[in-house]
């Protein structure tokens, strides 16, 4: 696997915990890959109870569907859909706010657009050879009602002994600062993890009903959006990796423009990777490694 980022972005990288490479990805790749989300949305079939994503009160979050969409696909509604009723306030298509959390395994389009020698090739250069990808998501950041992402740390969510986890964020879409681009804080990745998101009831379908907790390991506090932030606006076909420590943010989407963005997070596979974090997947959907061929899969453990 040959060299992918340029020494001074591998530089860059290291001293801002965050690097935007634009053009990494074509306009066909993200027309397949816009095409295949639209088509699971358009076949999702919402049960009585949608499933609302927030990350400004992730307890609020952690129901069956979402401690169960790490193995598996489901369309997240954003929290402004609906009206007082009940009802949606728009289409559904323009009301999910992201489908998660294993696509890239299960869905054809995803898979052949996330496992690629050229990103395999690019988080190996930034210190991550042996990177598993553990966790995918298709973001929306609907027109009008695209909802915030609060300020946070990947490795408060997906977390590793050591340290590992990585994000791969490719802009579907153009970002910009009026529909909502991503916010980081240069060199936030040398702070410390502030909290760690915990599963409650133990591993597996015995302890998904149990819901989750946040368990504080720093009280310093993250920067403070968008002062302390700088913007990442940019074109789509762009891919931004993000350090597991770096402090990011979103913002609301008041724009009639929406904002498609991909994310597969990974992880070493020489890491431990505790029983308690959220995403846990069952023995027969084993995570694999990012430079794996489409058909070799291998496990985490």
């Amino acid at each position: 696997m040959g060299q992918v980022l340029s020494d001074e972005q591998v530089d860059r990288y290291h001293r801002d915990g965050f690097l935007a490479v634009p053009g990494f990805v074509g306009p066909d790749a993200l027309a397949s890959l816009k095409a295949a989300a639209e088509h699971l949305v358009d076949a999702f079939v919402p049960p009585e109870r949608p499933t609302v994503f927030t990350t400004n009160e992730q307890e609020r979050v952690s129901d069956l569907e979402f401690l169960q969409s790490g193995r598996g696909v489901w369309c997240f509604f954003e929290e402004e859909a609906f009206l007082p009723d009940g009802s949606l306030g728009q289409p559904k298509s323009l009301s999910i706010n992201k489908i998660g959390h294993a696509m890239h395994d299960l869905v054809p389009e995803f898979e052949e657009f996330t496992y690629t020698p050229d990103l395999a090739g690019a988080v190996a250069d930034i210190g991550l050879a042996d990177a598993l990808a553990l966790q995918s998501m298709y973001i929306f950041k609907q027109p009008l009602i695209g909802g915030e992402v609060g300020c946070h740390q990947d490795a408060t969510f997906l977390s590793t002994d050591p340290i590992t986890v990585t994000g791969c964020w490719f802009a579907v879409e153009d970002a910009t600062l009026q529909n909502g681009c991503l916010w980081a804080a240069p060199g936030g990745h040398r702070t410390p993890l502030r909290k760690v998101f915990k599963r409650l009831g133990g591993p597996g379908p015995e302890g998904d009903g149990d819901g989750t907790e946040f368990e504080v390991l720093d009280t310093s506090p993250l920067p403070t959006p968008p002062d302390d932030l700088v913007p990442l606006e940019v074109p789509a076909g762009t891919l931004v990796l993000l350090h597991g420590l770096l402090p990011h943010w979103s913002d609301v989407n008041r724009s009639s423009t929406s904002r498609h963005a991909y994310t597969v997070h990974c992880i070493s596979a020489a890491a431990h990777y505790p029983d308690w974090n959220w995403l846990q997947r069952p023995a027969g959907l084993p995570l694999r490694r990012l430079d794996s061929a489409a058909d070799q899969k291998v496990s985490s453990r």
